[in-house]
């Protein structure tokens, strides 16, 4: 999965998924706020800005956001201020969008944050060669949209649209909206005839003001806020005010996991139940654009990343579109995915065939299933905050249902904390697990006392809390955590992903189902021993490749000494297509300069079986 992006603000709920009314802020219960920072861009390196380009941009210029990195692209925009992402917008008409919000491009609350009405994210593109005739019918188009999944922005918030005249060096406003309730995708055209913008070096920019809560009283509550979305931006000439057709055939959401209950759980844990557990069909979601009915091919392939095999081929064949529908199709899929030990990855790539004049930017969605060694539900992005707050959730517990298919060991826990304003969610818990009670969380089989929050560290956002003693587990089984203080601690919450009645929540005695519509970001480790020495790694385990720093640029430093030391080691990399871009001899320095900037699968094989993985962000 692709890597990027997260202040301070009032407490909010992410669109209807709260559980009680604010009216009762007293009384102890489950609040969603938005999230203070993004992991995915703060553990990301900020895009080196291009600054003005020499040359402008010829028309027609368009921008889908295709997402496949977390900045804007830079031959087109200016500046990195947004978030490229597909999982916080309803109903987006194709697969990426650009968000707007109160975080900056390192992921962080804008340092001018406050109650009143402040700049946030901008959007500028690049200079365009706009010196052309009033009588060529310039237009530029774009859809948006408030909110989505997320905050919703207030009256006081605002998107603005701005011009920019080259021979005078000034922007002028264009077109203006302000927050309130409606939640759609709404399209936006408007004719540019005014001689001032008709010239070389014409630019555009989107700029959102957001503002915080007046109430900042408790810090742990604070997260992102004011969210707008916009996608399928036009600027072309020959346009009129009726142009609102894009003559394009496009993927409207990434792939999710092909397993049918878990996003990821280890590969021997699914061999128990490979017949239920395996997806029958590749599941895609596209749509036509266009005004006439469009003919579409459907073309899918699987990859072995380890082996760098493809391991299947499929077709659902060609299909006629009736204009403006929406298509949720399927793949028939007979495949199984097989390996050894607890780790494979595998790339699913779909791809569709449309007549020539489509952008092909939106018509090829790819996704990693992961096989390691925990279970997870969530898809790995959290677009809130979850946890029980307000009077009497002092001792208040959280736990989510897993299943163990053949006898395990629980090794360690892995949570997403986002970070909170001030640092107000520093605080110990009690780190829990139960065991099943008909359908509710049993009798404690295992506490670990007095752990602290601790951040995500790492690009998936997770802390791993390794567990002093292994914790024997089958069947039905519950991880979460009982709370010291009435402090909102504050953990990941992949709204997505609905938790299916998995996830509970103590108050008063009694365990409560979940009433929130996503999905807590916890997962269960299991499995051999975790390492946290060289003696304690086992070749069969596949450990993680040390190395730094990550993102690199020219080289990469391994920190791995049982794997520098042993000898016969070559490591490979891989980009995102499933091509292997540099092999060599694994050593304690590696020179990857000549790598293009995105994300790389890292794998290190001895004697041809793979026995260390990592991924990389290659930057300029």
């Amino acid at each position: 999965m692709i890597i990027r992006r997260y202040l301070m603000t009032r407490v909010k709920t992410i669109s209807t998924i709260i559980l009680a009314s604010l009216a009762l802020p007293c009384v102890s219960q489950e609040f969603v706020i938005g999230l203070r920072s993004n992991p995915a861009l703060r553990h990301s390196e900020v895009r080196a800005s291009k600054g003005i380009a020499q040359d402008t941009l010829s028309l027609p210029f368009f921008d889908d956001f295709p997402g496949e990195n977390v900045y804007p692209d830079a031959s087109k925009w200016s500046d990195d201020f947004v978030f490229i992402n597909n999982t916080y917008t309803q109903d987006q008409l194709t697969a990426g969008v650009a968000t707007f919000d109160a975080l900056d491009n390192s992921g962080e609350l804008y340092e001018t944050a406050s109650d009143i009405s402040f700049l946030a994210d901008r959007l500028t593109s690049m200079p365009v060669y706009l010196n052309l005739p009033a009588s060529d019918s310039i237009r530029l188009s774009f859809f948006f949209q408030p909110g989505g999944l997320s905050d919703v922005p207030e009256e006081n918030d605002s998107l603005v649209l701005q011009f920019y005249a080259p021979a005078e060096g000034k922007w002028y406003p264009a077109w203006k909206t302000t927050g309130g309730s409606f939640k759609k995708f709404t399209h936006v055209i408007m004719r540019i005839d005014d001689p001032r913008f008709l010239k070389k070096g014409f630019r555009f920019r989107f700029i959102n003001y957001a503002s915080l809560s007046a109430n900042l009283s408790d810090p742990s509550m604070v997260g992102n806020c004011d969210m707008w979305h916009i996608d399928y931006i036009l600027l072309d000439r020959y346009r009129n005010d009726e142009d609102t057709v894009y003559r394009d055939v496009a993927f409207r959401r990434p792939h999710r996991s092909l397993l049918n209950t878990h996003e990821s759980m280890p590969l021997r844990q699914f061999s128990q139940v490979a017949f239920q557990e395996m997806g029958s069909v590749i599941p895609i979601h596209y749509r036509n654009n266009d005004i006439i009915v469009r003919n579409v091919t459907r073309n899918f392939e699987i990859r072995d990343v380890y082996k760098n095999t493809i391991v299947k081929t499929l077709t659902a064949g060609a299909s006629n579109v009736e204009p403006g529908t929406d298509v949720d199709d399927s793949a028939d899929l007979i495949y199984t995915f097989t390996g050894s030990g607890d780790s494979a990855l595998f790339r699913i790539k779909s791809w569709l065939i449309t007549d020539i004049f489509d952008p092909k930017q939106n018509d090829t969605v790819v996704y990693y299933q992961r096989f390691s060694n925990y279970f997870a539900f969530d898809d790995g992005s959290a677009e809130g905050g979850y946890g029980v707050n307000g009077l009497g959730s002092r001792n208040a517990m959280v736990a989510y249902r897993f299943r163990s298919f053949t006898n395990d060991t629980l090794r360690a826990i892995m949570i997403c904390f986002n970070d909170s304003y001030q640092n107000a969610n520093q605080r110990v818990f009690d780190l829990m697990v139960w065991d099943d009670a008909g359908g509710l969380p049993g009798n404690v089989i295992y506490t670990m006392e007095d752990e602290m929050v601790r951040p995500a560290e790492t690009l998936n956002g997770f802390h791993k809390y390794i567990l002093r003693k292994g914790v024997p587990v089958e069947d039905i089984f519950y991880i979460g955590w009982r709370q010291k203080s009435e402090t909102f601690l504050n953990a990941g919450l992949d709204i997505n992903t609905p938790h299916g009645g998995k996830q509970f929540y103590w108050i008063n005695g009694n365990w409560i189902q979940s009433g929130v519509s996503g999905s807590l970001m916890i997962r269960p480790v299991t499995g051999d021993p975790i390492a946290t020495g060289i003696s304690d790694i086992a070749w069969k385990n596949r450990t993680q490749i040390r190395f730094f720093p990550n993102p690199a640029k020219d080289y990469i430093s391994i920190d791995n000494d049982e794997l520098v030391d042993a000898g016969d080691i070559r490591i490979s990399f891989t980009d995102l297509q499933g091509k292997e871009v540099l092999s060599t001899v694994l050593t304690r320095t590696i020179n990857v300069s000549g790598l293009k900037q995105g994300l790389y699968i890292i794998t290190a094989t001895r004697k041809s079986i793979p026995v260390g993985y990592s991924r990389m962000i290659k930057t300029k």
